[in-house]
């Protein structure tokens, strides 16, 4: 058999509003995701055990990492269907930056689900795969799906959004890690906000809803930039980008989304960001509902 390769896309949370740490130590959260159509690739071939090499950009962040989400997914499809660890040597270019607020391990391993799945012949459907995704981690199944859905619970009550009309969007990180853990305990140290679902856009033309999502938050936002001061300058530097309509941190960050109304405003935006900023992560890119 061939070698199979999908793309894993960035994961956007266009807004993230998060409620006060429950007793069982989960934030309760509601978010609107959408994908990119730019993220890591993930490449499966038949061996004779299990293996993961890492290449790419930013590969050498996570070659030592022995315990990849890719490698958990795996291992725990291995133990869903009785079969072991999957006989595949897998291959992930890291192209999205590290503790990036994109969802790149969950987007890693749902990728990996799905090739691993097609290259072993397995007789799962979406859903048993959703199930086995979730061991990694509350990304896990919508990463896995990789369409745009209304996030709630601890973020794996998902109910897909079709009527989400593509967004051309500019994508900045400044080159620093946004570990989520420490910017949830300082999100618990400070006032905590509620995990709200807004009602939706009456209107779902590009412009209304990014209109419609100025008056939204992400509540993250406001201690990560306590804890990592360049997260507020990228927002900054992409709110005065040019064409940029909406700048926002992208879950626990540091990557930094800007909505434009047209392709060529994220394609000057990024280039823009570039020029000014040559040591950054940025990518014009395109969400889409599914």
């Amino acid at each position: 058999m061939p070698p199979l390769s999908a793309l894993a896309p960035a994961k956007i949370n266009l807004f993230l509003h998060v409620g006060p740490v429950d007793a069982d130590g989960y934030h309760p959260l509601s978010s609107l995701v959408a994908f990119a159509d730019v993220g890591d690739r993930v490449t499966v071939e038949p061996a004779e055990r299990l293996s993961l090499t890492v290449t790419g950009p930013f590969g050498a962040g996570l070659a030592a990492e022995p315990d990849n989400l890719i490698l958990r997914a795996l291992r725990a499809l291995g133990e869903a269907t009785g079969t072991g660890e999957p006989p595949l040597k897998v291959t992930l270019d890291k192209c999205l930056p590290i503790a990036a607020g994109l969802g790149g391990g969950s987007s890693d391993a749902g990728a990996a689900l799905k090739l691993a799945r097609q290259a072993l012949g397995l007789d799962l459907d979406d859903a048993a795969l959703e199930a086995v995704a979730g061991v990694i981690g509350a990304d896990g199944p919508m990463c896995l799906r990789m369409r745009t859905a209304w996030a709630e619970g601890r973020g794996d009550v998902l109910t897909d959004e079709p009527r989400l009309p593509p967004l051309w969007a500019v994508l900045f990180n400044p080159g620093v890690p946004s570990p989520t853990g420490a910017v949830y305990r300082a999100y618990d140290a400070g006032p905590t906000r509620a995990a709200d679902r807004p009602a939706p856009p009456v209107d779902w033309s590009p412009a209304a809803v990014i209109d419609w999502l100025a008056g939204l938050r992400n509540d993250l936002q406001p201690p990560a930039e306590a804890l990592t001061p360049a997260i507020a300058g990228a927002v900054q530097a992409v709110a005065a980008a040019p064409g940029v309509a909406l700048a926002r941190m992208s879950g626990s960050g540091a990557t930094v989304f800007g909505l434009c109304r047209f392709s060529e405003d994220a394609a000057a935006a990024a280039a823009s960001l570039s020029a000014a900023h040559p040591t950054a992560w940025v990518a014009a890119t395109r969400l889409a509902a599914a």
